[in-house]
């Protein structure tokens, strides 16, 4: 069978930044195995596959090791393509996914999701975590990830990663943070034991980093930056139990899986 594929750099204004984001739509469902062999094929950081119902969508995610919960740079990918593509100049979009209901809208050239807030509490700053970063962080919280607070950019810039040590922490991933430079904050991503070493962007990520900010500089709408190899410009906004993301999207490629 043929289907088609797109490849969008979300959280992005041009090419080769941002976070690439494969988008399948299909006319059903393959089968999980054949999803993660398509993902694991990939090798981005997430695949998204969308099956229309309705007037909404339902999406899943692969990364190439496992299906995740919830993923926003591929969100915002397959809000891009159907935007774009399918339906051009649609300017919301509802999915239904494991992550719950979450709406993406359209503004210009701009997407913001609508996605959950994620609690976190903080815990002792653990030697493993050191170790495993390569420095000590002045705070750690943890809540779906562990958030690994820093007390400068350039720290945070500097960081070498040991992936084994980090792959065996029991957590998704490490999300390493600090005050921004020219931003309110920065933030990196490792999540090796899901096949991503270093995501370049992490929407999720900022589920946990909006409110924990927002408390911190006192402020809900804020400008952050990953600053990862890639690198990636976020918009976002502390709404209680959401958190609105805002990222824009370049179109790299498309084409057809043959399988």
């Amino acid at each position: 069978m043929d289907i088609p594929i797109y490849q969008v750099d979300a959280f992005a204004s041009e090419v080769f930044t941002g976070n690439p984001a494969a988008v399948c739509p299909l006319d059903a469902w393959l089968s999980d195995d054949l999803m993660q062999a398509i993902a694991f094929e990939n090798n981005l950081s997430e695949t998204a596959f969308i099956v229309k119902q309705g007037a909404d969508f339902d999406l899943r995610w692969f990364t190439p090791a496992h299906e995740v919960d919830l993923c926003g740079h591929a969100t915002l990918g397959s809000a891009y393509v159907i935007a774009t593509y399918l339906e051009p100049g649609r300017d919301k979009v509802r999915f239904h996914s494991r992550g719950g209901l979450l709406t993406v809208t359209r503004a210009g050239d701009w997407y913001t999701l609508d996605f959950p807030s994620m609690p976190f509490k903080p815990v002792p700053i653990g030697d493993d975590l050191s170790e495993a970063l390569g420095a000590a962080p002045v705070e750690v919280k943890a809540g779906k990830d562990l958030m690994a607070v820093f007390g400068t950019e350039a720290e945070v810039r500097a960081l070498e990663p040991d992936m084994g040590r980090v792959a065996a922490l029991d957590t998704r991933g490490v999300i390493a943070t600090a005050p921004g430079e020219a931003c309110d904050f920065v933030s990196r991503f490792f999540a090796p034991r899901f096949g991503i070493p270093e995501d370049p962007v992490t929407g999720s990520a900022h589920c946990q980093l909006t409110p924990y900010w927002a408390a911190r500089l006192g402020k809900t709408s804020m400008d952050a930056r990953q600053i990862s190899r890639r690198g990636g410009e976020l918009k976002v906004e502390d709404r209680g139990a959401r958190v609105l993301i805002s990222g824009r999207a370049a179109p790299y490629m498309e084409g057809r899986i043959r399988v």
